[in-house]
């Protein structure tokens, strides 16, 4: 078994599409060992998508990410990550395929409904800037 984290970003609290984006990942069967509703403080933001910093995306998904609350969720299920990714779909809703989050809630690269970590090695590092030890089950 394999963990992942998904948030819901803020634009999709604030269309109150985050509970169908929930069961669409429980139907696909991923078991949700954690999760949390928080708002991001900038510094959160920066350190979470350290990765892209210097990329010319950052400071706009900084500041959109720290606009309203998110979920934070740790999923499980074999091929976690892989599998997450795929129902996702492309960070561009216009280029992502029909039945993937973020074709059906996203509406702009930026505001694509959600975040899912890219790799094994991406979700521990997310997961444990996210979440304390103990906030979640052993996995």
């Amino acid at each position: 078994m394999e963990a992942t984290l998904l948030i819901i970003k803020p634009d999709a609290i604030a269309r109150g599409v985050a509970d169908h984006i929930i069961r669409r990942v429980e139907n696909e069967g991923f078991k949700i060992l954690a999760r949390k509703r928080l708002r991001l403080l900038r510094e959160e933001a920066e350190g979470l998508y350290a990765p892209h910093r210097g990329k010319p995306f950052f400071d706009d998904l900084v500041e959109f990410m720290t606009s309203g609350e998110v979920f934070a969720l740790i999923l499980q299920r074999e091929r976690a990550v892989d599998g997450l990714r795929q129902l996702i779909g492309a960070t561009d809703p216009a280029q992502a395929a029909e039945g993937t989050i973020r074709r059906q809630f996203g509406t702009s690269k930026t505001r694509n409904a959600v975040h899912a970590s890219d790799s094994s090695e991406s979700a521990q590092r997310e997961i444990k800037f996210l979440f304390r030890e103990g906030e979640w089950l052993a996995y």
